[in-house]
């Protein structure tokens, strides 16, 4: 099994940007916890992060061509709220689940972050749990994927 994590926008900040929203945690001890779980349960999983929206839009295609993976856990970032090219990328690799990760909780933040433009183009969304949200949408991911 391979399972592909990307992340938006400003992720890489984690730990460093706005510590009050996202804590302390760096995206590296989130990907090293993730590895973790993934070890165990004998996955290989990819990282992308990317301020970039074509580098994602990019990666995500490629699932259907020379890249493909079994499962997407994806924190879109401010992309969730503005990126129809992201949601349209995700649609069209709909036969690879994904679930949406956020680390805070959207809908109570700031009213231009209530709508996930990305959210139904996956199978399932996280929001507001912190960090931890990674752990559980891989979790969850896999039962997906052993069924």
């Amino acid at each position: 099994m391979k399972v592909l994590v990307i992340n938006g926008p400003n992720l890489g900040l984690l730990g460093v940007r706005e510590p009050d929203i996202y804590g302390n945690t760096t995206l590296a001890d989130v990907e090293k916890r993730l590895q973790e779980i993934a070890d165990s349960v004998n996955c290989t999983l990819e990282f992308l992060q990317s301020n970039h929206e074509g580098v994602i839009v990019d990666r995500l295609n490629a699932i259907l061509t020379d890249e493909p993976v079994d499962g997407i856990v994806i924190n879109p970032a401010a992309y969730t709220h503005t990126s129809v090219a992201i949601t349209d990328a995700l649609r069209a690799c709909s036969k690879v689940p994904a679930i949406e990760v956020h680390i805070s909780n959207i809908s109570s933040r700031e009213s231009f972050r209530h709508e996930s433009l990305t959210a139904p183009a996956c199978t399932g969304m996280i929001a507001g749990l912190g960090v931890n949200g990674y752990e559980w949408a891989l979790r969850a991911l896999l039962k997906i994927l052993k069924k």
